[in-house]
């Protein structure tokens, strides 16, 4: 039975679509046509792929455009070809594959030959393949990635704020720590006398009041212009202070029936409920696409690189990966490093003087991508292995997580030291 492979080439409004049998000898006959991209359309090529008698669809990443594409063939498509007669392990395969590694020749870029070209290098095992996780973990990245986007337009607001104040001749964020409390605010809403604005002030600001006034002297004679851009630069503030424990909660309850991996994760020196959640997000429950933990650092980029010529070692710098995983695992290693007792801070003590501080960090980081793969995917439990951490300090970091879980819905009990438990990861 003839194996046939489409490859499709992605744009914003429309989509190059290749069809043709791998099994023949010689070159490959292409059939194509043309389709739009909104939901009549992709609803059409899903019929059309189940007509033709498509068993794999391979396309490139580009943009954010590939994931209604995607969508509407595992929703049409995939369950089709899944029960048509004869089909193989392989049938209803959507690779996704990098766009850098299906770049022609320069000035040879062209719809069809792209799409041609996508469906040769998916046979000769050419194409760097993306990572799709199942519908249900995508829910989880698109509540965590926003989470953050949004915690860091947060950080990023009052460092716009200052660098404005500044350019305007004020000196109030000498004095306050919080630019977005009242003065600021005020501020931007026209006023402009000195004394009004100190008035405003917490009582418990340690500035005195003529500190204050003579830091906003300046607003007296501020410039037009800075009067209509501090306006502009505080409209998402209201929504950025929206109460963060409703994203918290909706990722709690996205995660009820992980809960368990979620506190297996929040042991680890360094890591929390907030990053377990959002490592389980990135990776899995269970971690099951990934092979091995070697797998798992390698997809994230936690590895040395290997790249050698005439039997010479070039470069060993670490391969691009999941940035997503990659700043999760760099901020776990500065925190686990700092974690008093821990096997962690031990290795960074060790390392430091060698490598320096930022490649003692990538050391961390690949040490913790094994970890992270070992709890998820045999279901074992963290141990300390370092130097005995002190009691005070064990007690207050188990209050501190259980206080955490607790808040978000989830139930915990202690448990007691069973002789025939699982061996603890390293």
């Amino acid at each position: 039975m003839a194996y046939r492979i489409a490859g499709i080439d992605v744009h914003k409004k429309m989509l190059a679509v290749v069809v043709a049998d791998v099994e023949v000898e010689g070159e490959y006959e292409f059939a194509g046509q043309r389709f739009g991209s909104h939901p009549e359309e992709l609803r059409r090529l899903s019929a059309w792929l189940s007509q033709q008698g498509v068993e794999e669809v391979v396309m490139a990443s580009t943009a954010q455009y590939w994931q209604p594409v995607w969508g509407a063939l595992e929703r049409s498509w995939k369950p089709v070809c899944h029960r048509r007669e004869g089909a193989g392990g392989m049938s209803g395969g959507l690779p996704l594959a990098q766009a850098q590694s299906n770049r022609g020749r320069k000035g040879g870029k062209k719809d069809f030959p792209d799409a041609e070209r996508l469906v040769k290098r998916l046979v000769a095992q050419e194409l760097i393949l993306s990572f799709v996780p199942e519908a249900e973990q995508r829910l989880w990245r698109a509540v965590t990635r926003r989470k953050y986007q949004l915690t860091r337009n947060r950080v990023q607001l009052p460092n716009r704020l200052e660098s404005l104040l500044e350019e305007a001749h004020s000196k109030l964020s000498s004095l306050v720590s919080d630019l977005l409390g009242v003065s600021a605010p005020a501020l931007a809403e026209g006023e402009t006398n000195p004394l009004a604005l100190a008035a405003l002030a917490d009582q418990r600001l340690r500035a005195s009041e003529a500190q204050l006034t003579d830091a906003l002297g300046a607003c007296t004679e501020l410039h037009p212009v800075y009067r209509r851009l501090l306006p502009m630069a505080l409209p998402e503030l209201p929504f950025l202070e929206q109460p963060r424990d409703q994203r918290e909660q909706e990722i709690a309850a996205l995660l009820r029936q992980h809960e368990d991996a979620v506190q297996r994760l929040a042991e680890v020196p360094g890591l929390g409920v907030d990053s377990a959640q959002q490592i389980i997000a990135e990776v899995g429950a269970t971690a099951a696409t990934f092979a091995s933990a070697q797998t798992l650092a390698s997809w994230v980029g936690a590895c040395p690189g290997d790249e050698e010529s005439a039997e010479v070692s070039k470069s060993h710098r670490s391969p691009k990966g999941s940035r997503h995983m990659r700043r999760l695992l760099n901020q776990a290693a500065n925190a686990a490093v700092r974690t008093k007792g821990s096997i962690f801070q031990i290795v960074y003590r060790r390392l430091v003087p060698r490598l320096g501080h930022h490649h003692t960090i990538g050391a961390i980081a690949h040490r913790l991508g094994r970890l992270i793969w070992l709890i998820l995917h045999r279901g074992v439990r963290y141990e300390e292995r370092g130097p005995a951490v002190s009691q005070r300090s064990l007690r207050q970091r188990t209050r501190k997580m259980i206080r955490e879980l607790q808040k978000l819905g989830y139930r915990v009990e202690r448990l007691s030291v069973v002789a025939n438990a699982p061996a603890p990861a390293q």
